[in-house]
């Protein structure tokens, strides 16, 4: 894990700021603690923070080829790069490290932009050709590694792992995107490629980007999509070719010439990372497991896995204050994000760099099996969809939905007002709304009128859509595994992940992202995944004689608890922060409805702690970006 910066002149021979590269350099100081780099010629400047897993000693960066025309900067871990490198040295390239590194170096000197097809990991990266004079960016398949990139003013491009590192760059245009505001409260990300910020974005998973000195003009390139044709096969066959595939997974991911350990939550997916990681170690393993008190403990089945195994384990309590956490997120992110189980992740992320630099993971595990509540209720929309006309789910549904209360207080089975809406809508449109945080007629009134008036045909829902039609299949769960993949997995999982690991200066690995296991999981038909009312159906199957059932067959838990009690004990903190100057000066939200979202739910008339919640991020960004006053001012728009 390493984080990488550079700059390019919009001239050729154009200088480069040799000082600004410095110091974007060091606000990734977190993510490579082991020293840094820097390269500098005539239209081009690269540097890098060093996180040293493999060749400890001999992967330093920048790191050029035999005769210095390439050079890269490169943050994450190809697995296949022992067999890349005996390949590419039998097409007589010479290697003078054992890092993967130098193994991404020659396959690009060989096959160009097509050694990504290749590349077998995760990945973000910068490389520079100087005899062609082009600059090739380039992120991972899933988007496990970030990579920012800005157009300056001048015609000029910066490119840095974290949006912080573009804080001192001149000329890159910071007004606030009126469309990302809408997402953030949508989804509770702010999805590729937009950033907060109008002049900075996002390099979206699976695509590179071909430059050359002033050049803004080139377009990001897809270069991969995971196949979704299904496969014939049954529970009989499936279940030994998914302990194949997986524990190869596992065993790819345990190569490090540094301390590893894996995290230990207790549920499924980790817990099957942990019984595959220690049977394929000589040593012990060490586990790392956060628990909070009370009902959402889960220390007690992580407990059970790491006897079974005889792994090392170190478990800590955590306790999070709810307001300060979301309030923190704009810093530490860059930009508004809304899931405060960052904090925990923080946590555990601490607990494990202790003890070791690389740390295995149980992330995927839902999007790849099928393994979350919604995909169930999709699937049953989507059967009510088949045998119910559209007309009649419109006209009936729809209008049953507009008339019945929205009862908040009351108990799951009279709340049936989104239900009726989900039904009474086409299958995008209806996952669409399963998946929104903050819904549209809730953001309008939120939103003051300039800015709703700059939003006037945007639609958030289009990218569900959009990628409902790339999938192209009649199989629900298979959709919403797809969008999920390519929306909330890399917005917010991956960005998560990377950003409390990073901060700890800690690798992460996730074993059921291997892009083979996860196109297999995708493939696989949905009996295998949703058997009745229970998800990740053939996982669980095929864990069975590696986990205790109570393990296996609990009700899914998770690092996210509520906030809606907190947010009523402390309403006077939540006005002193969302009707402050800060949030009242920026002209994005009614200030009146702000105040009556926090009455409505301090006095328990309605929940209204999601939306709350988002407004706490947002007050929290504004106020560490500084950005208030230079927001656009549209109140006056």
């Amino acid at each position: 894990m390493c984080g990488l910066t550079g700059l390019l002149h919009p001239d050729r021979g154009g200088a480069i700021d040799r000082r600004l590269l410095q110091s974007m350099t060091d606000a990734l100081a977190h993510r490579g603690p082991d020293g840094d780099g820097f390269h500098t010629e005539p239209g081009v400047g690269l540097g890098h923070r060093r996180l040293a897993i493999i060749d400890p000693t001999g992967g330093e960066q920048p790191m050029f080829n035999e005769d210095g025309s390439v050079v890269i900067v490169f943050n994450g871990m190809i697995y296949n790069y022992r067999e890349l490198m005996v390949e590419l040295q039998a097409l007589g390239h010479v290697f003078r490290t054992k890092c993967d590194t130098e193994t991404i170096l020659h396959a690009w000197e060989e096959w160009g932009t097509d050694c990504l097809d290749r590349l077998l990991g995760f990945f973000s990266l910068a490389l520079w050709d100087r005899r062609q004079q082009s600059l090739f960016l380039a992120r991972d398949r899933l988007g496990k590694k970030p990579l920012h990139y800005a157009f300056t003013a001048d015609g000029g491009l910066a490119f840095a792992s974290e949006i912080g590192a573009l804080a001192t760059v001149p000329g890159i245009d910071r007004s606030i995107v009126p469309s990302a505001v809408e997402d953030f409260f949508t989804y509770g990300y702010i999805p590729d490629p937009l950033t907060i910020y109008a002049g900075i974005f996002k390099l979206p998973p699976a695509h590179c980007l071909l430059l050359k000195p002033g050049d803004r003009h080139a377009k990001p390139r897809c270069y991969w999509r995971p196949r979704t044709d299904g496969v014939a096969i049954d529970e009989q066959a499936a279940i030994p070719a998914l302990v194949e595939r997986f524990r190869d997974s596992v065993r790819q991911r345990l190569i490090a010439d540094v301390p590893l350990g894996a995290f230990l939550s207790g549920g499924v997916d980790s817990s099957a990372v942990v019984a595959f990681a220690a049977e394929q170690r000589a040593m012990p393993l060490d586990t790392f497991t956060i628990g909070f008190g009370g009902e959402m403990d889960e220390r007690p089945y992580a407990a059970m896995v790491a006897e079974r195994y005889g792994t090392i384990q170190h478990n800590e309590a955590a306790t999070m204050d709810i307001i300060d956490a979301a309030r923190d997120q704009g810093r530490v992110f860059g930009e508004p994000f809304g899931d405060t189980s960052s904090v925990p992740t923080h946590r555990v992320c601490a607990l494990a760099r202790r003890h070791a630099k690389v740390a295995i993971s149980g992330d995927g595990g839902d999007e790849v099996f099928g393994g979350y509540r919604r995909y169930q209720w999709h699937r049953m929309t989507e059967a009510v969809r088949a045998y119910v006309p559209a007309g009649l789910r419109r006209g009936v549904l729809g209008g049953l939905a507009r008339i019945y209360p929205k009862m908040d207080w009351a108990p799951r089975w009279l709340r049936a007002k989104y239900t009726l809406t989900e039904l009474s809508l086409d299958s995008a449109l209806g996952y669409f709304r399963m998946i929104t945080k903050v819904h549209a007629d809730q953001r309008r009134a939120l939103f003051t009128p300039a800015l709703n008036a700059q939003l006037d045909g945007y639609d958030p829902g289009a990218r569900i859509a959009d990628l409902m039609e790339v999938v192209g299949t009649d199989d629900p769960l298979k959709a919403a595994q797809f969008v999920d993949i390519n929306t909330y997995l890399v917005g917010d999982i991956l960005t998560k992940v990377d950003r409390a690991s990073m901060a700890n200066s800690l690798e992460v690995r996730a074993p059921f992202l291997d892009t083979g296991l996860l196109e297999f999981g995708l493939s696989l038909p949905t009996d295998l995944k949703l058997r009745g009312a229970e998800g990740k159906y053939v996982l669980k199957r095929a864990m069975e004689p590696y986990l205790p059932r109570e393990v296996l067959y609990r009700t899914k838990q998770g690092f996210a608890t509520s906030p809606a009690a907190t947010f009523r004990a402390e309403a006077g903190r939540l006005r002193r922060h969302l009707l402050g100057d800060a949030m009242r000066d920026c002209g994005l939200f009614r200030i009146d409805h702000v105040a009556a979202l926090i009455d409505q739910h301090a006095a328990a008339a309605f929940d209204h702690s999601h939306v709350l919640g988002l407004l706490l991020v947002f007050e929290g960004f504004l106020a560490s970006a500084s950005v208030a006053q230079d927001a656009p001012d549209y109140a006056s728009a």
